[in-house]
């Protein structure tokens, strides 16, 4: 199960299941996971929207050498995210075919969430520490600072925080969980009135962006990392398969710039992968797509043009 499809319908709407495993990894090790170099793994897959957080905001950072990463297929078997995409199918770290044996590796179990990405695994024990995507991307900000690059952007900002949670709320009700409110809804009107609200608040978003550069401030912050991987999988997977189709994110000219700037600027397009992005939706939503036809397009050529922003 994954957090895409880990959910639960409540009168034919999409409702996602919102309890992850709370256990922090912190600078004072609160909960008995202390920062520490080389002692823990990022699980993810590069074609889920809430991983992808998280390997953006490792890479801003500059944790790469202290913080590994296990990279599992796009395309999960019936329980699991496994990591096909290694030698023997096998994480060369944690020795592990499945991301679910090290969710059973913890003694007190794994909440109603299931086997979901990103997790952070320890690697001394095998364990999953957390799976709450909202937290580490957060902590990865403000715990493991001592690590950072030098010239790591500050990606939250005292004075902004307010307001980068406000914005971010809004975007994750009505974006990022909103394409799925569309593409798992269960009746007409459970669709329509998702499609409506996104699209509310996708034109929202053009307005806003049409006079600042990011999404809050005059800087990069988190509600722009936490924007960003709907939008970059939006004509790709979100406009056909989950019936998003009022636009193409190309149709709308200040998120594609506000989108092609950050790929660009900041160098987000080198953690994108389409095809896992496409496998993923395609070939794993057989309720949505049956015959699990993955498609050729849609041409992402244009992500390299320049954006132009003058914001």
């Amino acid at each position: 199960m994954t957090e895409d499809t880990k959910a639960a319908y409540v009168q034919d709407s999409y409702e996602r299941k919102a309890r992850y495993i709370e256990t922090r990894v912190t600078r004072d090790g609160r909960d008995g996971y202390a920062v520490e170099p080389g002692r823990y793994r990022l699980a993810v897959s590069r074609a889920c929207p809430w991983a992808h957080r998280a390997i953006l905001t490792r890479k801003l950072l500059g944790l790469e050498d202290v913080l590994s990463m296990a990279v599992a297929g796009p395309v999960h078997d019936a329980d699991s995210w496994t990591f096909d995409l290694d030698p023997g199918g096998v994480d060369p770290v944690l020795g592990i075919p499945k991301l679910k044996d090290a969710y059973e590796a913890r003694p007190d179990g794994y909440p109603e969430s299931g086997v979901t990405v990103p997790a952070i695994v320890d690697t001394t024990t095998g364990q999953v520490v957390t799976n709450d995507f909202h937290q580490i991307v957060k902590d990865l900000v403000t715990e493991w600072t001592e690590f950072q690059r030098p010239d790591a952007p500050d990606l939250w900002p005292e004075h902004l925080r307010d307001e980068i949670e406000e914005v971010s709320d809004r975007v994750y009700r009505d974006v990022n969980n909103g394409v799925y409110r569309c593409g798992f809804a269960g009746k007409q009107e459970s669709y329509e009135k998702a499609y409506d609200t996104l699209w509310a608040r996708m034109d929202w978003l053009e307005e806003r962006l049409s006079g600042q550069r990011y999404l809050v401030g005059d800087q990069l912050t988190l509600a722009d990392v936490r924007l960003w991987p709907t939008l970059v999988r939006f004509d790709a997977a979100y406009h056909g398969h989950f019936k998003c189709n009022r636009n193409k994110l190309t149709e709308m000219p200040v998120l594609w710039a506000y989108a092609r700037d950050l790929w660009q600027t900041w160098d987000f397009g080198s953690t994108v992968n389409f095809k896992h992005v496409k496998a993923h939706y395609y070939a794993t939503h057989l309720d949505i797509n049956p015959t699990g036809i993955v498609p050729k397009g849609p041409d992402v050529s244009g992500w390299e043009e320049p954006a132009g922003r003058e914001c």
